[in-house]
């Protein structure tokens, strides 16, 4: 450049108040160049320099049942499977009471009671204690599996937990992805298999829903690699992943889920974590429009939920007879093997703040880093009498209560 013809900001400096000008990097550009240093996924932890609102919903506009907690769980637990009676407290419900209380929540409902003696356990210690604000369901005798009347050793272990007061049934991913043969080695028991069919009537003869969870989220299936959205989360937990020939694919346990659903049109079946497809709102439309004896929850689900907001505010809108409240809440840490909603203020005042407001790529858990995936998610701002039966009648409708 001729500096003669140019401006006086164009020129260099001189004298004695020259500023020596280089040519500069990124500072962490040169830590990468230099090899010197990288910074860890695990490390990263950014902070949204949006500046949008931010509002707080302490209570919600309507009282909420909360259809899926875990308050209690099997003591003696192998490969996924409960082999027995013993059941253990997370806690007692004075330690749950004023949270609840707080929260506009007028019951919790500890789906995972156990069975036989445990499931007594859990009814004497939560519903027996504060009437009408918890609520309990039991579990498959999954150990009696390998006796040949297993059939109907199962439908009398339903009629006795309708005597003691449970009221549904509830199942873990064990159908489909734990169950064996012989509980510990051989084929796994396939998600509709016939030999659970008393099961199912039993429940539909007693007016007990099931609360069914089939398979996982769909990224469990595929490998953990750099394109896997959910690689943290499977890379903590690798035994969350189930991708492999050692394992039904996801659409095939889904689609075993719905021959079940299918052949026991009696039978009301509510498919736990927005029936583990809320990454395909379309076919879990696909599944309520096909089979009118089913319902969803949206239990841990609302990072996925909150991502799809315009998509997943038109689901709300249409199936706002058949979609219960959930959180999946533990009121205290109880292994790695199970995820982790852990129970209080914070928990609920996100998912009320989903359901509630038109807030703007905020966190969906409490945690620091997102537990399911780097993303953020967007309030649906539901209509007051959508939220009424989401919070409220539609789980009140189910449990007679």
């Amino acid at each position: 450049m001729n500096y003669r013809n140019a401006c006086l900001c164009c020129a260099p400096p001189t004298g004695a108040g020259t500023v020596r000008i280089e040519s500069s990097k990124n500072p962490l550009q040169t830590q990468v160049d230099s090899g010197k240093s990288e910074l860890r996924l695990a490390d990263f932890q950014p902070r949204s320099m949006l500046h949008v609102p931010k509002t707080r919903i302490e209570r919600p506009r309507f009282p909420v049942i909360d259809m899926h907690t875990h308050l209690t769980w099997s003591s003696n637990v192998r490969n996924g499977i409960s082999v027995g009676e013993e059941i253990t407290l997370f806690a007692q419900p004075q330690d749950l009471l004023p949270v609840m209380d707080r929260k506009g929540i007028r019951t919790l409902v500890n789906l995972t009671g156990g069975v036989g003696a445990g499931l007594e356990e859990s009814i004497r210690s939560f519903d027996h204690v504060a009437p009408g604000r918890f609520l309990t369901l039991t579990e498959p005798s999954f150990a009696c599996f390998p006796e040949p009347n297993y059939a109907q050793l199962q439908a009398d272990a339903i009629a006795h937990a309708k005597r003691v007061g449970a009221r549904g049934l509830k199942l873990l991913k064990t159908l489909g992805l734990y169950l064996r043969e012989r509980i510990d080695e051989g084929p796994l028991v396939a998600v509709d298999d016939r030999r659970f069919d008393p099961m199912w009537e039993a429940c539909a003869a007693l007016d007990m829903p099931v609360f069914l969870h089939v398979s996982d989220p769909e990224a469990f299936f595929l490998p953990t690699d750099a394109t896997n959205e959910r690689y943290e989360e499977l890379s903590n937990h690798p035994d969350w992943s189930f991708y492999g020939p050692s394992f039904p694919s996801n659409a095939e346990l889904l689609a075993a889920r719905d021959r079940l659903i299918a052949r026991h049109p009696k039978t009301t079946f509510a498919l736990l974590h927005v029936g583990n497809n809320a990454e395909n709102l379309a076919a879990v439309a696909a599944c309520l429009d096909r089979f009118p004896n089913t319902v969803i929850d949206i239990s841990a689900r609302i990072g996925e939920l909150g991502r799809q907001p315009r998509t997943a505010k038109r689901f709300f809108d249409r199936y706002q007879d058949r979609i219960l409240f959930g959180t999946d809440a533990v009121p205290s840490p109880y292994g790695d093997d199970v995820p982790q909603q852990l129970f209080g203020d914070e928990l609920y005042e996100i998912y009320y703040r989903f359901l509630e407001t038109e807030d703007e790529y905020f966190d969906y858990a409490p945690s620091s880093t997102p537990p399911q995936g780097r993303w953020s998610i967007y309030g649906l701002n539901l209509a007051e009498d959508v939220l009424r039966k989401v919070y409220h009648d539609n789980a009140a409708r189910l449990l007679h209560i």
